[in-house]
């Protein structure tokens, strides 16, 4: 065993001492052949190609080579960097925190898929929020990744640079840690898509992005993957393989139920975990309108603006 893992076990055990359980790290020999974990010494790693985390001793160490950005979000869109506790659509961003955390007690969840079956359904609205929603948990690290490589969203939301990030990363051209950048809220990091490349469907095939989750799996609370759509392309089903569970949002009196029902096939019984019902107007349910008028501004916006 690697001390770099030794050192990732100790933090994690740490932190779960002071904050509850999480998932155990992996040991090189789960990892398989092909994707043990370096040596810290600097030296080849097991794997050809695959960047070492040289010279990193902590979990801390480790997250300070990621770059702090400055970034600029869309506050109407990226609902918990406003100001206003109670805008609309943030109840509904903790209630589905607790209920992925109630899931959490009953099955091994840490990286989640989120996707939908076409585009414009709000995939990357839920998946950013849920990150932001997961992170306001004192101490929890999160990491957002933008898989779309063929229609990536996240940095325009966020507002900050594309790249490096992903397809970089995954044609080999820089490292893990180089890719993840660090913002203004604290614990929440983002790795976005990288630059356009003109063949996403190999590169997300090539095995790297795995490789990539299972490293950075110890490091954070939770791993939340914004892919494609599942229609009509097939990364999202390769994807989920690689994450613990799989959210579908589905956009209120816009999805077929014939395109929701295939995309679903798409994933098996054990990987899909639940749908979003995604772009419900705030006043279309009693309970809704009620907390917004009891709580909340009141001002019968649809609910967070839902897009």
């Amino acid at each position: 065993m690697s001390r770099i893992h030794e050192a990732l076990k100790r933090a994690e055990q740490e932190r779960a001492s002071a904050q509850g359980p999480v998932s155990e790290p992996l040991a090189p020999e789960q990892l398989g052949e092909q994707e043990a974990m370096p040596q810290l010494t600097g030296g080849p790693s097991i794997t050809a190609g695959m960047p070492s985390f040289a010279n990193s001793y902590t979990i801390d160490s480790l997250l300070a080579r990621c770059e702090k950005r400055a970034w600029t979000p869309d506050l109407k869109t990226m609902l918990f960097f406003n100001a206003d506790e109670q805008a609309y659509g943030t109840e509904e961003f903790r209630t589905l925190r607790s209920r992925i955390y109630q899931m959490r007690e009953k099955q091994n969840l840490k990286k989640l898929l989120i996707t939908s079956s076409l585009p414009k359904e709000g995939k990357s609205f839920v998946a950013a929020n849920l990150a932001q929603a997961l992170v306001r948990q004192h101490g929890r690290r999160v990491l957002l990744i933008d898989a779309d490589l063929r229609g990536a969203r996240l940095h325009q939301a966020l507002g900050t640079s594309v790249t490096p990030g992903v397809s970089e990363y995954l044609s080999g051209e820089t490292d893990e840690l180089s890719i993840i950048q660090r913002g203004p809220m604290e614990n929440l990091f983002f790795a976005p898509a990288g630059r356009l490349v003109s063949n996403p469907g190999e590169l997300v095939a090539n095995g790297r992005l795995k490789f990539l989750l299972n490293r950075m799996e110890p490091i954070f609370d939770w791993i939340i993957v914004d892919s494609p759509p599942a229609i009509p392309i097939s990364d999202a089903s390769l994807l989920a393989n690689y994450c613990d569970g799989v959210l579908m949002v589905v956009r209120s009196s816009a999805t077929p139920f014939d395109i929701a029902r295939k995309a679903r096939q798409e994933f098996r019984d054990t990987q899909l975990i639940g749908v979003v019902l995604n772009g419900i107007v705030a006043g279309s349910s009693p309970y809704t309108q009620y907390y917004y008028e009891a709580y909340g501004t009141g001002n019968g916006k649809p609910a967070a603006a839902l897009r």
